[in-house]
């Protein structure tokens, strides 16, 4: 008989001496794995080098052989290479995937009998599913039956199987912690064994790479992974919640839920800058999968306008204190703006077309006709359908044309149907929007031919009514992280670019741009019909943190897991010496501590880049900006607007005082800077403190 034995995380750490006596058939089992992997990994090192070696004869006959083979060999032969190269990089995929399980072949077991079934069959869970001989030694964590150990506990259980629901009982759940082969600890099933591991799992140091979370996915977290049917999710997550980890793991679950129609390839991310884009990078090589190909806005304007108008890059509104630029701006964040465009290219549709009786030679089209016509195709952009016409008016003409007299071609149709548009051009349109409109103010070109940012995007959307926009056929899912930085225009651009479904992510409690005058509610109203998720609970920071910043931003609403650290501390200085003092007194404690990263945040781009030419004299520290690429280990100084979405052991808040946080706005900035902790939070403030920290500080 199996010997049960339930595992406090007290005991966690005993678990590398007690595992195998306390669980001799798990020891017996992970031997014999390891054992069929071997053998799996030599003959998948033979196979791999098989291939391999093909490749080189077949290449090396044929060069050598060029004059001598008819064309029809060859073409066999490329056949067989393209054939070869095919097999043999499968061959690798797998041998990778059989290396990275012998590492850690399995972190589950549950004990599943079906109804009507009389023994529970046990089944093994893992990154990768691994068939030995013809039989499925390890399921694969995105599996159907997999599913059962993220959403249930010991009892009634159920999972929606290919042929349909298939319910019965899990009469056992085990959790396992295996590394470089070896068994550190086994849980046997219990209410809380996944908050045992995830405590564990959350007191670790952070890493220069976001990580998977497969052996720690809540249940909540799981309901989203899995969501196959939604067209588009919208996932709000508080700081911590797991939301952009949740959201590749998505990926990850489609791309092996539908791996006959859907790749990497047809995957985009869209990131805030590069430095996240890097941080995020080894999640789905992790998981087995390609990575995914990352665009930014500024991206896709650069493609969509390319050969058509420049543009400024966005400014940092935290750094920009022209009142006027700021009036703009906000105005063009708004979900009334897009409705007011609406309504002005409706109208246009009326107006901007005349139409005029076509007539060459003895060749005759009523303006009538052509006007219906114009009208007819309103689905389609202003100038495409004046190609249709122009092709329907050539064809019509053809048939009409007993004579064979020659006729008019569709070109000079077009340039005929051209000179009855009233505007000709998307930058004329726009323009007339705003005279039209009667906020001629609103509109200001830096540059000739150049367009400010906040026109970016309703420029595009313009342009896609009167030339079209380049559609992407390629792109099967959009994931869209930090919505709350994007406004409705900007969405409603990525509608029409991007005509699939869409999983979109952030916190509306995290915005960095006082400019954005829009809501969760109005994104909402944007995806009409979207499956709106809300995610919590924090797990990124200590509970300690967590209460600070929940404090900070006057947020109750936030779930906090019950782990504890150290209170955050304030340091109040008289001078900026004195601070000076106290952050390098911070920095000499990190490097004593176990942690890994020290992340040293200020409010502003400017003012990190000030910090760091100072500390750079003494110590070794980066410094993220907008136009950095990559996150590493170390200390880090950057401002709060680069911070969002990264993490650090270690958080020291620059210069907390009321000149530089007191309103609103500063308050959601002060929460993305405090919920970067992972474990310990410290604040430096000269003068006044600011008011938005807590009382008891």
């Amino acid at each position: 008989m199996i010997q049960e034995k339930t595992i406090s995380k007290n005991e966690i750490k005993k678990q590398k001496v007690t595992s195998e006596a306390s669980f001799p058939d798990e020891a017996f089992h992970l031997v014999d794995i390891n054992g069929k992997l071997e053998d799996a990994i030599q003959k998948a090192n033979v196979s791999v080098e098989k291939y391999d070696g093909d490749y080189k004869k077949t290449k090396l006959y044929m060069v050598e052989n060029r004059g001598e083979i008819d064309p029809h060999e060859m073409f066999q032969n490329e056949l067989l290479l393209k054939q070869i190269d095919q097999i043999g990089a499968f061959s690798v995929t797998i041998l990778d995937k059989l290396m990275k399980l012998q590492d850690s072949p399995y972190f589950a077991r549950i004990d599943f009998r079906e109804e009507n079934e009389k023994q529970a069959m046990a089944t093994y869970i893992g990154k990768f599913s691994f068939t030995y001989d013809n039989e499925l030694l390890i399921s694969d964590w995105r599996s159907p039956v997999a599913s059962m150990f993220y959403d249930f506990d010991v009892g009634p259980a159920s999972y929606d199987a290919p042929i349909g629901k298939v319910s019965g009982s899990l009469k056992r759940k085990r959790q396992f912690k295996i590394k470089n082969g070896e068994l550190n600890y086994v849980l046997e099933s219990s209410t809380n064994i996944q908050d045992d591991i995830l405590q564990q799992e959350l007191s670790h140091t952070s890493d220069e790479k976001m990580k998977s979370i497969i052996t720690t996915i809540q249940k909540e977290q799981n309901l989203i992974i899995r969501n196959e049917n939604a067209q588009t999710l919208i996932i709000q997550g508080v700081a911590g919640s797991g939301k952009t980890s949740v959201a590749l793991h998505r990926i990850a679950f489609l791309l092996y839920r539908f791996k006959d129609r859907l790749s990497a390839q047809n995957i985009v991310i869209l990131s805030p800058n590069k430095v996240f884009g890097d941080y995020i990078s080894n999640v789905l090589p992790e998981l087995g999968e390609e990575p995914i190909y990352e665009l930014s806005f500024s991206d896709i304007a650069r493609v969509q306008l390319e050969g058509v108008i420049d543009f400024e890059e966005e400014k940092n509104p935290l750094e920009t204190y022209d009142k006027q630029w700021v009036k703009r701006a906000c105005y063009k964040t708004t979900l009334e703006f897009v409705q007011t465009m609406d309504s002005y290219l409706e109208q246009v549709n009326e107006t901007i077309f005349e139409a005029t009786d076509f007539s060459v030679k003895e060749f005759f089209v009523a303006k009538e006709w052509i006007e219906k016509r114009f009208h007819s195709c309103k689905d389609y952009p202003i100038k495409q359908r004046l190609q249709i016409i122009a092709d329907n008016i050539y064809h019509r003409l053809e048939a009409d044309n007993p004579m064979d007299e020659p006729v008019p071609k569709p070109k000079t149709v077009l340039k005929s149907l051209n000179s009855m548009l009233q505007i000709k051009s998307t930058l004329a349109l726009y323009k007339d929007f705003y005279i039209r409109m009667g906020i001629k103010d609103l509109f200001v070109m830096p540059a000739k031919n150049t367009l400010e940012w906040s026109d970016v995007y309703p420029f595009l959307y313009f342009h896609a009514r009167l030339q079209g926009l380049k559609q992407s056929k390629l792109i099967r899912h959009l994931v869209v992280d930090e919505m709350q930085d994007y406004t409705p225009i900007q969405y409603a651009v990525l509608n029409i670019i991007f005509a699939c479904p869409k999983t979109i992510l952030g916190d509306y409690g995290q915005l960095i741009n006082p400019n954005h005058q829009h809501t969760l509610k109005q994104l909402c109203q944007i995806y009409h019909g979207a499956e709106l998720i809300l995610l919590n609970k924090s797990y990124r920071s200590t509970y300690e943190i967590i209460n600070f910043a929940k404090q900070v931003q006057n947020n109750s609403s936030i779930d906090v897991i019950e782990r504890h650290g150290e209170k955050p501390s304030i340091f109040y200085c008289q001078t900026k010496q004195e601070e000076t003092k106290q952050i390098k007194k911070q920095i000499k404690s990190f490097k004593q501590s176990k942690y890994a990263t020290l992340g040293i945040i200020l409010k502003t781009n400017d003012n990190a880049k000030m910090l760091y030419d100072e500390l750079s004299k003494d110590y070794e520290v980066s410094l993220i900006t907008p136009d950095s690429t990559a996150f590493q280990n170390g200390i880090i100084i950057t401002s709060i607007q680069m911070s969002k979405g990264l993490e650090f052991d270690e958080v020291l808040i620059v210069s907390v005082n009321q000149n530089e946080y007191h309103t609103s706005f500063d308050r959601s900035l002060l929460y993305i800077a405090c919920t970067r902790a992972m474990h310990l939070l410290n604040l430096t403030c000269v003068g006044e403190p600011s008011s938005l920290l807590p009382d008891s500080m």
